[in-house]
């Protein structure tokens, strides 16, 4: 060889590929395991809250707004009141809004 060249040794392209492919794997397993875990957690875990005397569990009016928008729920509730919740896929925050509706039976 000629002073000052350096010829680099590289894995051959099947090994380099291979390590690609497990690195991907192993990302995608952790994203689906921590998906998982937290994503859905909305929808599945019990109600956390303080106790409850009545519960309102009739059908609520959804809607269902493109990608990038949120979705909101409302119905009747006591008192003649709409209650409205805005939310964003499994985001932990929401949006509530409670409102007089004379179309709500008191």
């Amino acid at each position: 060889m000629a002073h000052g060249k350096h010829r680099l040794i590289q894995p051959p392209a099947h090994s380099r590929i291979a390590r690609r492919i497990s690195l991907l794997a192993v990302g995608l397993v952790a994203m689906f395991t921590l998906t998982g875990c937290f994503g859905a957690a909305k929808i599945t875990e019990p109600f956390n809250d303080a106790q409850r005397a009545k519960e309102f569990s009739g059908p609520a009016d959804v809607i269902t707004m493109p990608d990038g928008f949120s979705n909101l729920a409302t119905k009747c509730g006591p008192g003649g009141n709409r209650y409205t919740v805005a939310f964003h896929s499994d985001s932990p925050y929401a949006a509530v809004s409670v409102v007089a509706d004379p179309t709500c039976p008191k």
